[in-house]
């Protein structure tokens, strides 16, 4: 199981901490969670393609793409330490 970070905000005035409350009520959510979800949202702007889906779109806009490429099944040398 990994462990999620953790971010912790201080010292915010009482009218942010009292809008984030009301904001968090209105959706439902804790303010801990609105708190994560506005940061999200700032980071990673909803519409953003991430890498993967812009080559998924680029290879339909050109009919696939066929790379030919066999997969090497051979185990990876493990990494020597001296």
């Amino acid at each position: 199981m990994n462990a999620m970070p953790v971010l912790s905000h201080r010292d915010r005035p009482d009218e942010v901490h009292c809008t984030l409350r009301a904001r968090a009520a209105t959706f439902g959510r804790s303010t801990e969670a609105e708190g994560a979800d506005i940061l999200q949202n700032a980071v990673r702007p909803e519409g953003q393609m991430k890498l993967g889906s812009l080559l998924a779109e680029i290879g339909r806009s050109l009919d696939g793409v066929d790379l030919h490429i066999q997969r090497d099944k051979n185990p990876a040398d493990l990494p020597k330490f001296e």
